[in-house]
């Protein structure tokens, strides 16, 4: 499996935003730089979190984005699906069908069980951490002095 850069910007950009006061929001085109993403490709990456629910969009010369709900009720795991979708990380191409030369109807998959026990796993280990326990992770004394100069930049950047 192979997650795209997208979930990883994405989770770091509502981080971004988990460090905004009450009613600001930070610019997307900001939040691009700092991610050193692509401007329009992060555009769409705002969007689906938008269409999520995870952040919402405010309008205007003095618009940008904020958080929908509090950092402890955002798992990775939403944001993965909001930015992935919910398809399977596994889909049997029916090689041992063909091999055994077995009828359409009589297919089978000796790995569907086990990559959909695999999957459940992956799953529950991305729904355990939230937006907050990772920006609680980000205060810990290896972080804390970038953390303070990022939140600065927050503050810098960002529309009251």
């Amino acid at each position: 499996m192979h997650m795209k850069t997208g979930v990883e910007q994405s989770v770091y950009a509502i981080l971004l935003l988990n460090m905004l006061p009450d009613k600001a929001v930070l610019p997307g085109e900001a939040i691009s730089q700092q991610l050193s993403a692509s401007p329009t490709y992060f555009q769409k990456l705002l969007r689906k979190l938008v269409s999520a629910d995870l952040i919402t969009s405010v309008p205007g010369v003095k618009g940008g984005f904020k958080l929908t709900k509090r950092p402890e009720d955002i798992c990775v795991y939403d944001v993965y699906l909001a930015i992935e979708g919910q398809k399977s990380l596994y889909s049997s191409s029916g090689i041992l069908g063909d091999m055994l030369e077995l009828e359409k109807e009589e297919n089978c998959c000796l790995l569907t069980d086990l990559m959909g026990e695999a999957e459940d796993a992956w799953k529950s280990v991305m729904k355990r951490d939230t937006i907050a326990s990772l920006a609680h992770k980000m205060q810990e004394q290896r972080f804390q002095s970038k953390t303070e100069n990022l939140k600065r930049w927050v503050q810098e950047k960002m529309v009251a």
